[in-house]
């Protein structure tokens, strides 16, 4: 099988374009993973973005390395899991950074805890629900009005291929990302009419950073797939930006699955 070029290898080397020029965005979860290369790949065709994570030192280097690709990136420190308060104060803080207007977001931000249901802490229970639920609600009632009333706008959720399959364990975790497909579903008939296009990613088994030490195990999970290898985050980012092109323009409250072909295909019975 054809050998592909390394996540980081894709990023080190984006090619530049304009077909974002103008536009703002808010990349939720973006020091690192399918967020930073979401960030990136949107920076590299001309959107000015919010780098936002927990980690104030990572989000900075992040934001630095787009500017020195030639890109607009800004970083602001966001902790999704605090208080609804501080939520509110993160998107005051970014759309402050945008220059008082959103045009995109990107609910990337997630924690996935897969453990046995018995197994599950009550502090992981909070954070799922908090990160992965309550976050991206909280940031579309605060964002997506702006966009309806100036008549356009776009929303992405990050969902995953474990939404619409039962696993043995990470009960809840699925569960969050079948909310994050369901509240895409429904954002797209509530604000869709209003010319905001809302809209879901549904990424497979990927290869990010905060997993690598499991290579092996998402290896052995793809290894019966059509890719027959993870997702690298950087093919995750380019499906979000197709979404967000005019190419897309009649795409409202899809899931576009970026997964190797995990959900749909079978190789091996």
């Amino acid at each position: 099988m054809q050998t592909l070029p390394s996540n980081d290898d894709l990023l080190s080397s984006l090619p530049t374009d304009t077909r974002l020029a103008g536009r703002t965005a808010i990349v939720t979860g973006s020091t690192g993973g399918i967020g930073e290369a979401t960030a990136r790949v949107l920076a590299a065709s001309g959107a000015h973005v919010i780098i936002s994570g927990r980690d104030a030192a990572r989000a900075r280097y992040v934001a630095s390395s787009i500017l020195r690709a030639g890109g607009q990136a800004t970083a602001v420190t966001a902790d999704l899991s605090g208080t609804p308060d501080d939520v509110r104060t993160f998107v005051r803080h970014a759309t402050d950074a945008l220059g008082g207007q959103v045009d995109i977001l990107i609910n990337n931000a997630g924690v996935y805890p897969v453990t046995a249901t018995e197994d599950l802490t009550d502090d992981d229970l909070e954070a799922i629900l908090n990160v992965n639920i309550r976050a991206p609600h909280m940031l579309v009632a605060a964002i997506a009005p702006g966009m309806a009333a100036r008549g356009s706008g776009h929303i992405v959720n990050i969902g995953s291929w474990m939404a619409r399959t039962g696993t043995a364990s990470g009960a809840l975790y699925t569960a969050s990302k079948a909310a994050a497909e369901q509240l895409g579903r429904n954002w797209a008939a509530e604000y869709g009419p209003r010319g905001v296009r809302v809209n879901t990613v549904a990424r497979g088994v990927t290869l990010t950073p905060g997993n690598a030490a499991h290579g092996a195990v998402l290896d052995a999970m793809t290894a019966a797939t059509v890719a027959a290898r993870p997702v690298r985050p950087v093919d995750v980012a380019h499906a979000v930006r197709f979404l967000l092109t005019d190419e897309a323009a009649f795409i409202h409250g899809s899931v576009l699955d970026v997964d190797g072909g995990i959900s749909h295909t079978r190789l091996r019975f």
